[in-house]
This record gives C-alpha cells, structure tokens and sequence, in this order.
C-alpha cells in the first residue's frame, strides 16, 4: 500500500507534465486536476463531514492553491523526474527552514544533512547543472514546493486527515472558480483533460487517502525516507514514458540531495522514535 501511494504522488508529475506538453493550458490544467481531487475526496469522506470554516483551513486552501499554480506553470518545460526531486527537495529544506524559525532543535548530523542536499539542489540548478528548464520555470516549481512545505505544516494541526484534505480541495476549488476569468480561455486538449482529471481525482484523490492510511503506521523516520522515493520513482516513468532521462551531472546532484534529506530525515526521526518510548501494541 505504501509502494502505491508513492506511485500515485510520483504520478502527478508526470500526468501534469503529459498533459502540459500536450498543448493544455497550465493554469486550466490546475484547475481541473483540483477540482477532480476536489470530488473524489468529497466523496470518500462524505459520511465524515467536510469542514469548511477556520482561518486554518482556508490557509491551507490558499497553499495548496499555490502549490498547484508553481507545480503546473513549472512543467512547461521542466522534466518529470527533475521537477519531482526540486519539489520534495524544496519541501524539505521550507519545513527545516520553519522549524529553525520556531525554535526546534536540531543536532548538527541533521544540519549537515539539510546543508549536503542544499549544495546537490544547488549544483542542479547551476547553469549547466543538468536542468533543462526556463529559470522561470524552475523558479515556480521551488513556489510549489514552498506552497507544498506550508500546506505540509498545516496538516501536523489537522485531527481528521482525509475529511481536512476533503475541504481544502473543496475551497480550493472555489477560489480557482472565483479566478475564472484570469485562466478561462487557455487551450484545452482532450489528452490534457483526461491527463488533469487523473491527476486531482486517482493520483491525488485516491493516492492521497492511501497516504493518509499507511503514515500512521509508519515510524517517523521511515515515512520521511520513503517519500524519498518519489522522485526516482517519477525520474523513472519519465525516462520510460516521456524519454526524458537525465543526464550523470543532474544523476549525481539528485542523489546528493536525496542523501543529504535522507540523513537528516532519519537522525530526526529516531530522535522522535526514541523521545515517544517503544510502540504501543
């Protein structure tokens, strides 16, 4: 279960880059791919409630909505599997960011893990890094994953994940609805629809319930390790599927930082393990 609903997140990226380069508008793109989430996820927790109100929620609505905008804008011309790996790279190093401003430790094997993934995230992006994208591009898809970290940080206060994650998808789509007249009129393909309807209503519809149901039973440290696993997993499905495979210099930059937040990720994690006592039965 854990191996799908990391497939399903690495999906994402490559349906949105599919659908992008296909001819579909980004923005539109964006739109759709939420509103499908937005009905799916109602869907599946209809029976729970869907909340609606709080200034929480709708901060989370409003950075989801930033993700989504920097993560379809960006796949004009940035590759699958690259954009995946600047995504949870970003969203790693926002939420260490965050946790340094709030105050919470961090031992210097955690600091010199966030600095080696930041020096790999670094070289990647240097010119001749191995980024074949528009510096606008690459920009928006850090916006996403800042969006992403802050959207991140708002579910470790949410006590209902999937009926939560049901309302921010719902206001979400109603402030996409508000815009409509800033992203109505982009091109729409047939592909490009099909591509954003299965990336809101399966791969974030479905994958992110899956998710919801195997991270509690997960330790600390190995769901942090294991979302790791996306974009390889995307960097796979776009050389496969797209052709997109990236060159040894963006290889050995992705690896640095994969090793960098895995290092950081698991000392962190078995400090919490250790601090929470042995598991309860």
């Amino acid at each position: 279960m854990t191996l799908f609903a990391l497939c399903f997140l690495a999906a994402n990226s490559l349906l949105t880059r599919a659908g992008v380069l296909d001819g579909t508008d980004p923005l539109t793109f964006a739109a759709i791919r939420v509103a499908g989430g937005a009905v799916v996820l109602a869907a599946l927790a209809a029976r729970r409630g869907i909340p609606l109100g709080g200034s929480h929620r709708w901060g989370a609505a409003v950075a989801l909505v930033i993700y989504l905008l920097g993560f379809s804008l960006a796949y004009r011309t940035l590759d699958a599997g690259l954009g995946a790996l600047i995504l949870f790279a970003t969203v790693q190093l926002g939420l260490f960011g965050l946790s340094l401003v709030r105050g919470e430790p961090s031992g210097p094997l955690r600091l010199a893990g966030m600095a080696l993934a930041l020096g790999g995230l670094a070289w990647l992006l240097l010119p001749g890094g191995g980024v074949r994208a528009a510096p606008a591009d690459v920009a928006w898809m850090i916006v996403a994953g800042l969006g992403w970290a802050a959207y991140s940080f708002a579910g470790k206060f949410e006590r209902r994940p999937l009926s939560g994650t049901a309302g921010n998808f719902v206001i979400a789509t109603g402030l996409f609805a508000l815009a409509f007249p800033i992203w109505w009129g982009g091109a729409v393909t047939p592909f490009g629809a099909a591509m954003a309807l299965c990336s809101g209503g399966i791969a974030s519809g479905i994958g992110y319930a899956l998710l919801f149901r195997v991270l509690p039973r997960m330790g600390v440290a190995t769901a942090g390790v294991a979302q790791l696993g996306v974009p390889v997993i995307a960097m796979i499905g776009g050389a496969i599927l797209l052709g997109e495979v990236p060159d040894l210099r963006a290889l050995a930059a992705g690896g640095l930082v994969i090793a960098g937040i895995a290092l950081a990720t698991l000392r962190s994690g078995t400090r919490a393990a250790s601090a929470a006592g042995p598991p309860r039965p």
